[in-house]
């Protein structure tokens, strides 16, 4: 018999079996703890903040989008906007998935890839501007609608 002990208590066996117990409530963080630990207070003390992070920067959009996004130049109510969802986004991730725990080099291998995807989609789209104000501004364009107009 192996003396690698298969209790419930033993999370190896849970990874190397069956994984449902895993995601049941066995495994959760407060197993064996007091709700009114120090590590409970502590993550309930986690959660609570970024919820008011996460809050503040939603009540900063609305109120930016609702009252002064009117009198501001439109790229300069793009970038506040786009930074912000960026910052909410980035926050997220760390939090949510974990990254914001998670080695260096893990970090980087998500956002090098995640940056050049956005960059990927903005040259897409300015490259279809791009070429749809060609299209509008062609002489050859231009003169093709001009004749079907005058027949």
């Amino acid at each position: 018999m192996s003396s690698h002990s298969h209790s419930e208590h033993n999370a190896q066996h849970y990874y190397e079996g069956d994984q449902s117990k895993l995601y049941s409530g066995v495994m959760n963080h407060h197993f064996g703890h007091d709700l009114n630990s120090t590590e409970s207070k502590k993550q309930v003390g986690r959660i609570w903040k970024v919820f008011w992070i996460l809050l503040v920067v939603t009540v900063v959009e609305v109120i930016l989008g609702m009252f002064f996004s009117h009198n501001m130049p439109k790229g300069l109510v793009a970038f506040f906007f786009l930074a912000l969802t960026l910052f909410k986004a980035g926050y997220i991730v760390a939090v949510f998935m974990h990254l914001g725990d998670e080695m260096r080099n893990f970090l980087i291998t998500v956002l090098i890839p995640l940056t050049l995807f956005v960059w990927f989609i903005i040259a897409f789209l300015a490259d279809g501007g791009f070429w749809l104000h060609m299209n509008k501004t062609s002489p050859t364009r231009g003169a093709t609608t001009q004749q079907e107009a005058t027949h």
